[in-house]
This record gives structure tokens, C-alpha cells and sequence, in this order.
């Protein structure tokens, strides 16, 4: 008869890929997995004694956690919790996390079992992939829009030059040409909301020319009122790009910080207008339902005052714009030509800090090469 193994569920749990946490009964972590300290990024050594409070309760979250966990120590009642923002070593995630009471007799006591998610890279697919959603139904529309405008456009011009000419009256010149210059001026802002038609032309592109090629020509408009600093990683790889729509992306985001900055002198009166370009390899990147091991990122970060909360989310749709005399059309097209490029760009936004980040894959076109 062939012997039976012995298993060591102490090895088995450290195995597990879920991370598992143990709570004594007075709420201080007792054990915790490899998975859970790989998680939180701290050691069991470290960790033990302390209360889960720290971890599982939010300041700004009105659940109860410590009526819940010792309403399981005292009844066994399992719960769960979905899409809890979590606390460890100063940094947010979010996790579903599920609590068991677990019974090893009387030297422990009953022991809280928590198994935590962590979810914050499928909360961020699902995002990215309704903005993607919504971004392509929106210049859709914008383009149809465009296009119903641009028909009337061309006959009320000639209309108006015939009548100029039907007139011959210097007193009218001056209305007639007003609506001349108006109806050109709708003309090119429908070509601007159709896009360009030219396909991107593409060829091997080290990131950083086009970047200085910009930095070039902002410092020269802001004759140097603005602080640039570089951190350029310079062992990054070409990527198969369209060399002149990345100037056209670069140059209109570092174009809207410059105008952000200038707009608000009254913001910079104890600190100097600064602009960040950044270089750097971003590992595990979902981006269009595509997970990249390494993409391209790179991130144009400005000191104003940042991007009004009220847009943040919409900041990459058609027509939408936090400045006056904006057309909100820029950061949607820089939005489309990433997309043409298999990127894309994400905005975060506080007061004092604005990153505007790019990523570009650069993986599947070299082992194309």
C-alpha cells in the first residue's frame, strides 16, 4: 500500500498566488502570506502586531470595519467587501477582500482569515476602455457635425462674393468681407474637427529627437520665462512612428502647460513656471485591451495650476476645453494619433502638478524587425 503525503499547509499557503492574512482576536496581524507581503510590499517580520485597522479602514470611508470584523470574531459571519480602497506604506489600492472566521482551538483563539484582490489594474482596463469607447463615439459625431457644416459653408461664401460684386458699393465692402473672413474661419475649424486625411508615415523614431525638437521651439516662444528640465532616459529603443504627428502630440500638450502657466501669473508669484520631459521604459501596460510588457512612456509635467477637476475626465473629448479661448479639439486629436500609433495618453491632474503621459509600444515592431 502505497504511503500517503504529508502536507505541509503552511508551504501550500505560501504558495498560493491570492493574498492571505491572518488577524488574532485582537485585531493584530498575526501572519501574512508571500503573495500578501509581496502586496503590501512589507515582511511578516514587520507587519505582525499591527492592527489590520491601519490597512483595511480608509479615513475617508464611512464602512465600519471594526464593528464588521468583530461582528465575524463573535458570530462567524463571512463578508465581503468590493472595491475597497485600501492604505499600506502610504500608497492607495483597491482590493475585494472576503473575512472568515477561523477556529484553531484554544491557544489562538479564533483567527480572522482575509483573502484580498487586488483590482486596481482591471478598475484601470475597464476605465481606459469606456474612455476609448466614448472618445471614438464622440469624433464620430464631431466629424458628422463637421461635415454638415462644411456644405452650407462653400455656397454662403460664393453667395457673398456675388454680392460684392452685385453691390460694387465700398459701404458694403466691409460687411461682405466680415462674412467672408467668418464663413473661413468655420471652414477651418471643420477641417480641424474632420482631422487630417493623410496616413501616418511611419518610420524608426528615437523619441527623444522630436522631444527636443519641441523643447526647442517652446523655449524659443518663451524667450526662457519658463524653466525646462530634462530626465531622459537615453537607452530607450526607436519605435516604428509618424515623426511629425509625435512633434504635433508633444507640441500641443507642452503648448497648453505653457498657456496654463502664463494664463496665471498670480499662481507663480513664490515659485518659477517649470516644465518636465521625461523619458522612461513602463513595464505591464494594458492599452486597448492589449498587455504590453514594456511600452515607451513619455511624461510632459507642468507646476500650474492644473486641470480644472470638473473636465479631468472628459479633458481628451471633442469640444472640451478649460480655457477660454480654447477650441478643445487639440488633445483629441493628439488622442487619435496615439491610437493610430497602438498608444495612447492619460492625464492626472492636481494643483501644482500636471502629467500628461504618452505611451508608445515599441516591442512588437522591433520583433517585427
Amino acid at each position: 500500500m502505497e504511503e500517503q503525503t504529508t502536507i505541509d499547509y503552511r508551504l501550500l499557503v505560501d504558495n498560493l498566488t491570492t493574498a492571505i492574512l491572518l488577524a488574532d482576536k485582537n485585531l493584530n496581524i498575526f501572519y501574512l502570506n508571500s503573495s500578501c507581503e509581496a502586496l503590501f510590499d512589507v515582511s511578516l517580520l514587520r507587519a505582525s502586531g499591527q492592527s489590520v485597522l491601519n490597512i483595511l479602514q480608509s479615513p475617508d470611508d464611512s464602512f465600519d470595519t471594526y464593528e464588521a470584523l468583530t461582528n465575524t470574531l463573535t458570530t462567524g459571519q463571512t463578508y465581503t467587501r468590493r472595491e475597497a480602497l485600501i492604505s499600506v506604506n502610504f500608497k492607495d489600492m483597491h482590493v475585494d477582500y472576503s473575512v472568515v472566521r477561523l477556529n484553531t482551538g484554544k491557544e489562538y483563539h479564533p483567527l480572522l482569515l482575509i483573502e484580498l484582490n487586488p483590482i486596481d489594474r482591471m478598475l484601470k482596463i475597464s476605465k481606459e476602455e469606456n474612455l476609448i469607447q466614448q472618445h471614438q463615439v464622440a469624433r464620430q459625431l464631431i466629424r458628422g457635425v463637421a461635415h454638415e457644416i462644411k456644405n452650407p459653408l462653400g455656397g454662403i461664401r460664393g453667395a457673398t462674393q456675388l454680392l460684392a460684386r452685385s453691390l460694387n458699393d465700398p459701404q458694403y465692402n466691409e460687411f461682405t468681407d466680415i462674412i467672408i473672413s467668418e464663413v473661413d474661419r468655420l471652414r477651418n475649424l471643420a477641417d480641424t474637427m474632420l482631422g487630417s486625411r493623410q496616413l501616418p508615415s511611419y518610420e524608426w523614431v528615437n523619441i527623444h529627437e522630436p522631444l527636443e525638437r519641441v523643447r526647442s521651439l517652446i523655449a524659443n516662444q518663451t524667450k526662457k520665462k519658463i524653466k525646462i528640465t530634462r530626465d531622459y532616459d537615453l537607452s530607450l529603443p526607436s519605435v516604428k512612428a509618424d515623426r511629425d504627428q509625435l512633434i504635433q502630440v508633444m507640441l500641443n500638450i507642452c503648448a497648453n502647460a505653457v498657456q496654463a502657466m502664463t494664463e496665471n501669473k498670480d499662481y507663480f508669484i513664490e515659485q518659477q513656471p517649470e516644465l518636465l520631459l521625461k523619458t522612461r521604459v513602463q513595464r505591464l501596460i494594458t492599452i486597448n485591451g492589449v498587455l504590453h510588457r514594456s511600452v515607451i512612456r513619455i511624461d510632459i509635467q507642468d507646476n500650474g495650476p492644473g486641470v480644472p477637476e470638473d473636465i479631468i475626465e472628459s479633458v481628451f473629448y471633442p469640444l472640451v476645453t478649460g480655457r477660454a479661448k480654447g477650441t478643445g479639439l487639440g488633445l483629441s486629436i493628439a488622442q487619435n494619433i496615439m491610437h493610430q500609433h497602438n498608444g495612447m495618453i492619460e492625464c492626472q491632474s492636481i494643483p501644482g502638478k500636471t502629467v500628461f503621459s504618452l505611451y508608445l509600444p515599441w516591442e512588437l515592431n522591433h520583433d517585427a524587425k
